[in-house]
Formats: C-alpha cells, sequence, structure tokens
C-alpha cells in the first residue's frame, strides 16, 4: 500500500461525516471514523468490508514510515505515538499497537486553528490562569475529553498578551502557534526529546517563564515539574484523572510513603489550578463540555497538607468555593441542563453525584412551573382502618 493510497483512504474517512474526531483501523471491522461521539463504518471503492490483520498491518507501517525508532519501540512496547499529515487536509496525533497478534491504529485530527477562550466559551477561570505567573496548573479529563484544546486556548491567552519566551513539549505537537506577543518553541517527542522527563530537564536551561508537558507520565517527570513551578516558572500539564482529588491523589501514589509528606509541601505550595472537563452529548448533535474548577485557598493548601477528612474534602470545598471561581461537575451539568443544552437523562448520567444532579434539575423544573415527579395526584385513604382486622 503506498502513500497515495493511504492519503486517498484517510481523504475520504474525513469526507464521509461530519465532526470527525477520530479515524479508527481494526482487523475485522471495515475503515471506521468517531463522529459526535459514535463510531460509525465508512464506505470506500474499491469496498473494504472487514480489513484483513495484513491491510491493518500495512496501513499502520505505512503510518510509521520507515521510522526506526518507532518500529522498535512497537515491537518492544506494544504500541507507539507519532504524528501524520495529510497535505492540505489535517494533521493527525497517531497510535499504533498490537492486539491478539494484530495491529490496530487510531488516528486523532488535529485542528488547525488556534483555539480561544471565548471561542471555547471556557469558564473565566481559563482567563486566570493565563495570568499566573509562577506554579502549576493541571488540566485533567479522559483521553478524548478536549484537555489539550483547553491548554492551546490559554496559552493563546498568554500570547496575546505577554511578551513572554514558551517552551512546549508534546507528543506530538498538536496546535502550531504563530509568534504573537510572546516567542513559542514548540518540541516534539521523539523528534526533538526523548523522553518529557528530560525534556522538561532541558527546558530549565532554555530561559522561558512558561513550559507546556503534555502529559505527567512517571514519577520523574512530577518532581522536575513541582522543581520548574518552585523556581519561578508556570507549568501547564495533563494528567488522566476524574476530578481534583484523584488528581492530588494520583500525584502522591507516584512516591513512596516516606516521601508524601515533603510531596504535600510541594504540592501545596505550587498548585494554582486543577481543571477537570468531560465531553457530554450534547442536544440536537455533537457534544459540550463540563468542567470542574478548583483553585487555590488556605483550605485547599490546608487540605493538601493533612489529607482529606469528613467534612473537609475537596469536593466540599469545591462546593463552597464559588466566591474564589470553583464550581463542581455537578452545579455545571445543571446549569447546561437549564440552558437546555443537554437532556435529564445525558445529565444524570455523566453526574458524579446524582443525587446532587436530580435536585439541582428539580428546582430548574420548579423555576419554569413544571412537575418535579411523576406521582399522581396522592390521597389519604379513609376506609384504610375498616378494612384491617380486629385483634
Amino acid at each position: 500500500m503506498r502513500k497515495q493510497e493511504i492519503d486517498y483512504i484517510l481523504g475520504r474517512m474525513l469526507d464521509s461525516q461530519e465532526n470527525v474526531s477520530d479515524l479508527n483501523v481494526t482487523a475485522g471491522r471495515p475503515f471506521q471514523v468517531e463522529a459526535s461521539g459514535k463510531l460509525m463504518g465508512v464506505e470506500i471503492d474499491p469496498p473494504f468490508p472487514n480489513l484483513t490483520p495484513f491491510q491493518t498491518e500495512i496501513f499502520a507501517l505505512n503510518l510509521i514510515n520507515r521510522d526506526r525508532r518507532l518500529t522498535e519501540i512497537l515491537l518492544k512496547e506494544g504500541s507507539c505515538d507519532s504524528s501524520y499529515e495529510l497535505p492540505g487536509r489535517a494533521r493527525f496525533r497517531v497510535n499504533i499497537f498490537s492486539q491478539r497478534g494484530n495491529y490496530s491504529a487510531v488516528l486523532r485530527k488535529l485542528e488547525t486553528e488556534i483555539p480561544t477562550c471565548d471561542g471555547l466559551n471556557l469558564p473565566e477561570a481559563f482567563k486566570k490562569m493565563a495570568l499566573e505567573k509562577n506554579g502549576i496548573i493541571f488540566v485533567t479529563g479522559a483521553t478524548g475529553a478536549g484537555k489539550t484544546t483547553s491548554l492551546a486556548a490559554v496559552l493563546n491567552e498568554i500570547n496575546e498578551t505577554q511578551s513572554i519566551h514558551i517552551i512546549t513539549l508534546e507528543d506530538p505537537v498538536e496546535f502550531s502557534h504563530i509568534h504573537k506577543k510572546s516567542t513559542f518553541n514548540q518540541r516534539e517527542m521523539g523528534t526533538d526529546f526523548d523522553s518529557f522527563a528530560n525534556g522538561l530537564r532541558a527546558a530549565l536551561r532554555q530561559a522561558p517563564k512558561v513550559i507546556l508537558v503534555g502529559e505527567m507520565r512517571d514519577r520523574e517527570t512530577v518532581e522536575i515539574g513541582l522543581s520548574a513551578a518552585e523556581t519561578g516558572h508556570l507549568v501547564l500539564t495533563t494528567l488522566h484523572t476524574v476530578d481534583a482529588g484523584q488528581t492530588i491523589n494520583r500525584i502522591l501514589g507516584m512516591f513512596s510513603p516516606e516521601e508524601e509528606n515533603q510531596i504535600r509541601i510541594r504540592l501545596a505550595d505550587t498548585v494554582r489550578w486543577i481543571a477537570c472537563q468531560r465531553l457530554l452529548p450534547k442536544e440536537g448533535g455533537g457534544r459540550v463540555a463540563a468542567f470542574e474548577i478548583m483553585g487555590t485557598n488556605l483550605r485547599v493548601k490546608d487540605t493538601i497538607l493533612h489529607g482529606e477528612e469528613e467534612g473537609r474534602t475537596f469536593a466540599d470545598i469545591i462546593q463552597q468555593g464559588h466566591a474564589f471561581g470553583m464550581f463542581s461537575f455537578d452545579d455545571y451539568i445543571v446549569d447546561l441542563y437549564a440552558q437546555g443544552l443537554i437532556n435529564e437523562e445525558t445529565a444524570k448520567a455523566y453526574a458524579s453525584n446524582r443525587g446532587n444532579v436530580g435536585r439541582g434539575i428539580d428546582e430548574v423544573k420548579s423555576s419554569r412551573g413544571q412537575a418535579t415527579t411523576d406521582l399522581g395526584k396522592l390521597e389519604v385513604d379513609k376506609d384504610y382502618s375498616r378494612r384491617m382486622p380486629r385483634k
């Protein structure tokens, strides 16, 4: 399979649906695309009703393009990350992996236009993040939740307003920032550095004010990231966690129990914001983002230092921290429901606490004059005592 054939197939996959986010190449299935969160087959001439293991392997190896380093990683570790460009159409973040002896590939379509906080309708907290001068900011969520897009919007906000040096360490580079007020140096794993830890260690000698680390994957990267935050840099990074409390616990879990107290002190001093996000199915098609935002204050620092306990959890702090720009997933989901962007079923399915969201939805319905229960009119059974047997 030649590059021209690969490009033809990728082009047909992109044209098959609107809002295509991922391309999926798996043995035993046709070529598939994910659009608005749903996976759908693609009709291609000549047809590929079910891809063979040989076809998927040839497709995957063509995406690697004879790169010896990536081939060795794929054979040794079972998966590898790369990037691929369809000239004039799109760029992709590629993951090739082995499953049951066959090779599969998933290509994430990368946006070419730099996102903005206003364009993405991000909470005001993201603009406040762009004003921070030092410390560490975590944007967390599941794979494909839009973490990199949100961070790109924060970097664009800095680029529009501050004359500083920004270094990004990415795997691969997803958004190509142009120089506005800031100067950008964007480095890609495999091409420009071999690991996030080494890239971050080198970045400290490159005089940046802001460092973007694509992902905190291991203890060494976290440790150097904390050191960078402590020495006056602003560090932006991502983690695969679902909420603020789990983010802190995940970081602590990377270190031994003997180091926990020291890491708690360092986190309390350096963490500025933790923003968690999820993508929800939107009414009328498409998806909409929901957020949980936790900023730093004395209560947050104290809880990081001494741990959570009853009446002093990160969830409690967020719930009571609206004046500081904090809000929980449940609050945000209820607000999305009130705006008509999601339905009640979606709101409850993606809630952190269904009881809280249920009460919030009932309040919205009540304010609209809608019924909050499907129970009919209740009456007292006056004949109940007459039917009861006498003792």
